[in-house]
C-alpha cells in the first residue's frame, strides 16, 4: 500500500527507499501503531514515537517550550489513494493524538510543505507551525519541512 499510494501523495519523499519499506513503516522507538481498514482491506497507517534527539527534536522543543520527553511524534501517516476523502486520514490522526494525550505528552509532527492535502488536514485540525528545517532526506529543490505541534486546547 505504501508504494501504491506514493504516486498520489508524494510520500515518502525518497523513492525508492534506500532500505526495505517495512523498516520505513515500523520505526525504532515506536510506541504504538494503528491501521485502518475498509471492507476488510488495510487502507491506512499511523504510528506514534518519541522525538529522540537531533535537529527535529531541537525544533519541536524550542517551538513548544517543552522537553523532548514531554513530546511524542505522529509518524508514518498515509492512506491508500482509493480511500482518500473518506475520513481515514483524519481518523488515524485522531487516534494517534488521543494516545499521545493519554500518555501526558504533546503531539508533534513534521510535514513536507508540498504535500498540500496533509498540510491542510493538520491546519484544519488545529496544528500550528513551530519551526522549519531541512532533514537529511529532503530533496534540495523542496521547501523546508514544517515542524508542527498541537496545542493543549485543541485535538
Amino acid at each position: 500500500m505504501l508504494a501504491a499510494q506514493r504516486p498520489y501523495s508524494g510520500y515518502p519523499q525518497r523513492w525508492p527507499l534506500p532500505f526495505p519499506a517495512e523498516d520505513f513503516i515500523r520505526r525504532d522507538g515506536e510506541d504504538a501503531a494503528w491501521v485502518a481498514d475498509l471492507d476488510a482491506e488495510v487502507v491506512g497507517h499511523v504510528s506514534v514515537c518519541g522525538v529522540g534527539t537531533g535537529m527535529e527534536a531541537d525544533l519541536w522543543t524550542a517551538g513548544t517550550g517543552r522537553g523532548a520527553e514531554e513530546l511524542a511524534a505522529v509518524s508514518v501517516l498515509f492512506v491508500a489513494h482509493t480511500a482518500r476523502g473518506r475520513g481515514v486520514g483524519s481518523g488515524l490522526l485522531a487516534t494517534a493524538v488521543e494516545a499521545i494525550r493519554a500518555s501526558g505528552r504533546t503531539p508533534v509532527l513534521d510535514v513536507v510543505q508540498e504535500t498540500t492535502a496533509a498540510v491542510e488536514l493538520y491546519r484544519r485540525t488545529g496544528w500550528e507551525v513551530v519551526g522549519e528545517g531541512r532533514p537529511w532526506w529532503l530533496p534540495a529543490d523542496h521547501l523546508p519541512v514544517l515542524f508542527m505541534a498541537l496545542p493543549d486546547d485543541r485535538g
